[in-house]
């Protein structure tokens, strides 16, 4: 009894606890086990998207190690020059002495001067004299490193900031799928929004029903991938997403769902994975949503509330607070049942058409005449 009390209470989008393999975030659940050694210097020579794609807590521990330990190295290179010129304190010195660099007698005046020389500060207080050669190329080298240090942690940060799963966090799908009848057709029906006033060109919709089958020869098929159409009124490419859309995919006899009815598609063990992909307008960067529904989340017989409504100002208003909200209508048990029903109106209206006509000669038109009409009147 708890267990059914509990199944009602649990918000819909989390009635199942199969493991996905798509969450309705989008992220995938997958994971790879016995690779080569070899191959994971592949993550090494493409060091950039390794270091773009890294969490950000290790990007933040690589800005802080590159440069902390960039200038305690350049510090001891910088302690042994002093220390080969005999600049150190403690160290005999002959009368007319010439600093490599001044003010610089141990470890931590190196690490000073180190890090003013590599972030450009310039204190004053210590300055290379030019007198030893090795000095003046070691701080050639050091400029030239911490330039490409900075550039290169400047540009992992940027393009971590501007990776286009960030677009794809404003644009969220429904959280279940309704099955009802839209337009004299069965249809599975799915909203998706675009929380942002900026368009995504050139979109599109598709999806993927993901299920394990069985071949003719026996063989057990895991992650089976059957494509799934979507589209909306206008099509299903180079969408105007302006405003939510819902998307229907007809449930016919070339469908999937052809063969489910509201009572067996709960049983079922399948994951509907639905994509959208588009370019964002302000950046230019192609982007992709994904998200996922299994068959718990899957509501047949159900359609969703109106969102659009338009205000005395003429402006459009979309209630998102009605966005995954869906009522009971009357809908067929079944794509076959639905079918047959159309099938039995079809006849009877062809039956009553051939009673209405009489003739055999398709050229005449037959009209149904009502009332008398007086023809002779000029």
């Amino acid at each position: 009894m708890l267990q059914v009390l509990h199944a009602h209470i649990q918000p819909a989008g989390h009635r199942s606890s199969k493991t996905r393999l798509v969450d309705k975030d989008g992220r995938c659940n997958i994971e790879f086990g016995n690779i080569k050694y070899r191959n994971h210097l592949g993550y090494v020579v493409d060091f950039w998207t390794t270091f773009v794609e890294i969490r950000w807590r290790y990007v933040l521990l690589m800005f802080v190690a590159s440069f902390i330990g960039s200038w305690f190295v350049f510090s001891l290179l910088w302690y042994w020059i002093a220390q080969s010129n005999g600049d150190l304190m403690g160290q005999n010195r002959a009368d007319g002495h010439v600093r490599c660099v001044d003010n610089m007698d141990g470890l931590t005046t190196a690490f000073l001067y180190s890090l003013e020389t590599q972030t450009t500060i310039g204190y004053g207080g210590r300055a290379l004299t030019g007198h030893c050669t090795g000095a003046i190329a070691l701080i050639v080298v050091q400029s030239l490193i911490g330039v490409f240090i900075n550039c290169f942690i400047c540009g992992v940060i940027l393009a971590k900031i501007s990776l286009p799963k960030k677009r794809a966090k404003t644009v969220t799908f429904s959280d279940t799928a309704v099955i009802c009848l839209n337009k004299e057709s069965l249809c599975l029906l799915i909203r998706v929004a675009n929380l942002r006033k900026t368009l995504l060109i050139g979109s599109q919709i598709y999806g993927k029903l993901v299920r394990t089958t069985t071949t003719a020869d026996g063989d057990t098929v895991i992650l089976d991938q059957v494509d799934i159409d979507f589209v909306v009124d206008a099509g299903k490419d180079n969408l105007f997403f302006v405003c939510p859309m819902t998307l229907y995919h007809a449930i016919d006899r070339s469908s999937p769902f052809y063969e489910l009815s509201a009572n067996s598609l709960p049983q079922q063990d399948f994951e509907l994975v639905v994509f959208l992909d588009g370019t964002a307008e302000s950046t230019s960067s192609s982007c992709q949503v994904r998200t996922s529904y299994v068959p718990q989340e899957i509501q047949w017989g159900h359609s969703f509330l109106p969102i659009i409504s338009r205000t005395k100002t003429g402006k459009y208003r979309v209630d998102f607070s009605n966005f995954s909200k869906s009522v009971r209508v009357t809908t067929p048990h079944c794509a076959r049942c639905f079918e047959k029903d159309a099938d039995l109106t079809g006849c009877n209206a062809e039956d009553d058409q051939q009673e209405k006509s009489g003739i055999d000669n398709l050229g005449f038109q037959v009209i149904d005449i009502h009332d008398s009409v007086d023809v002779t009147k000029m």
